[in-house]
């Protein structure tokens, strides 16, 4: 019988996000709110958003380019590529089929996979699909590779500030240095309308923005719950949050974060895995719906949280925060930012991650952290990723040249027989940009040079 690949999970991580972003402080002052509402009431600090030379399949296409030059892969060496996004540039044609240009200039075609699309979830089917790939008898020894992309666009409005856009490739294979663990991950999927995207000719989603909070949590609590029970009868002890050293979020805005984490500290105290806190007696007797939109148990269980939080979920929060949601992305740059972070100190750590989609599907799992081999090193993937310089080298725009921008989107999206008009100063040298949308709705991009070793482009 022939041995099964081992220690299977991502091999290394490149992010991109786009150049332009706006102060979310600036923001509120130009949007006449509270001082603080987005900020404060979301969590964030800029939102990074696409001008129209940048859409999700030039920052797919400049992810995946990047990593296969950073760490030398060979594009024949790639048998399946997945893409989870929820951005639909075309009804049928998958954006896997635009990165292909990637490949055939090679003379590899057969690479296996297309999209994966449920709102955010969409990142993580797609991994799994390249996990499984990789873990079966029709794996063939290549290479697996994910993109999870998005730009993330709300109409004008309270919703607005919540966007944010990028991308994250992943490369997927044996001896990993981070180890997904399939045994005991928790899934829950169902039917409901928290946010979704019936208006095909709109980018915009319609939103029940607390009805969607509340779908995230419950989502949250079952997931974990199922994980517990799987990892309990399997090794016949409980499972809480001390058995991990970092916790992951999906972030649509980061207080989510903070109640999310808050929310697996009260599901341990319920489940007697945590010491009671005194701070939670006068709950003793709210009803599970009740704990869902009670403000009171939120602050409670929050405060109960912090000293944990700042410890275990605070590194990974640098990009979201920075950034603002990239949907499918958006869990995937939060492990960026752990990884950059944390990178001399995660060796031999337990990360949980939850993955989370409107509509709803969602998943639990964790990744074990290995030293990793060659190039595929934690701290050689931590330093290749450059999240710091990526960062720094970002455009910020005041906020009447973001909803400028947010206008020109809208005439964009959907149309036909247009050249895009933004600056492409403003792009990192080897970025690929959209050069012409034709009559025909065909889409061509280029890309810009690659920075010389003096820094030129």
């Amino acid at each position: 019988m022939a041995v099964r690949p081992g220690d299977v999970g991502i091999l290394a991580l490149e992010v991109y996000f786009p150049p332009s972003c706006v102060r979310q402080d600036e923001l509120e002052k130009h949007d006449g709110v509270s001082a603080g509402k987005y900020t404060a009431g979301l969590g964030q600090e800029r939102l990074a958003f696409c001008t129209d030379v940048e859409d999700v399949i030039s920052m797919s296409l400049t992810v995946v380019k990047n990593l296969l030059e950073k760490y030398s892969i060979a594009p024949e060496k790639v048998g399946r590529l997945e893409v989870g996004s929820e951005t639909v540039i075309d009804k049928s044609k998958s954006i896997k089929t635009w990165l292909m240009r990637l490949f055939e200039e090679s003379g590899n075609s057969d690479i296996q996979g297309v999209d994966s699309s449920n709102a955010c979830y969409g990142g993580t089917a797609a991994l799994i699909n390249c996990l499984n790939w990789v873990e079966s008898s029709g794996w063939d020894g290549r290479y697996g590779l994910v993109v999870a992309a998005d730009s993330a666009v709300y109409a004008e409005g309270p919703a607005r500030p919540s966007g944010g856009a990028g991308a994250v490739a992943m490369l997927i294979g044996p001896n990993a240095p981070f180890v997904i663990d399939r045994k005991y991950m928790g899934t829950h999927m169902s039917h409901t309308y928290d946010f979704y995207k019936p208006n095909l000719s709109s980018e915009y989603p319609v939103l029940d923005g607390r009805l969607s909070q509340k779908c995230y949590l419950m989502a949250l609590d079952l997931c974990y719950n199922r994980y517990c029970q799987k990892y309990e009868k399997a090794d016949g002890k409980p499972f809480s949050l001390q058995d991990v050293n970092y916790a992951v979020f999906h972030s649509p805005y980061n207080k989510l974060v903070q109640k999310s984490f808050a929310r697996l500290v009260y599901n341990d105290i319920q489940r007697k895995t945590r010491p009671e806190d005194e701070k939670l007696k006068p709950f003793a007797n709210i009803s599970e719906d009740e704990s869902y939109t009670n403000k009171d148990l939120e602050k409670a269980t929050q405060d109960i949280a912090k000293p944990d939080y700042n410890l275990k979920v605070v590194p990974s929060t640098l990009i979201p925060k920075q950034v603002g949601n990239m949907y499918c992305a958006a869990l995937y740059a939060a492990l960026a930012s752990l990884i950059h972070s944390k990178a001399e100190e995660l060796l031999g750590n337990t990360i949980l991650m939850f993955s989370y989609g409107s509509g709803l599907a969602s998943s639990l799992f964790t990744i074990h952290v290995r030293q990793g081999d060659g190039l595929f090193r934690v701290a050689n993937i931590a330093k290749r990723m450059e999240v710091s310089s990526s960062l720094e080298s970002r455009v910020q725009v005041s906020p009447e040249d973001f909803v400028h921008t947010m206008e020109l989107m809208e005439t964009r999206y959907g149309a036909k027989g247009f050249t895009p008009v933004s600056d492409l100063a403003r792009l990192r040298p080897g970025t690929f940009y959209l050069t012409q949308v034709d009559d025909l709705y065909r889409r061509f991009y280029d890309r810009l040079p690659q920075a010389t070793s003096n820094g030129a482009c």
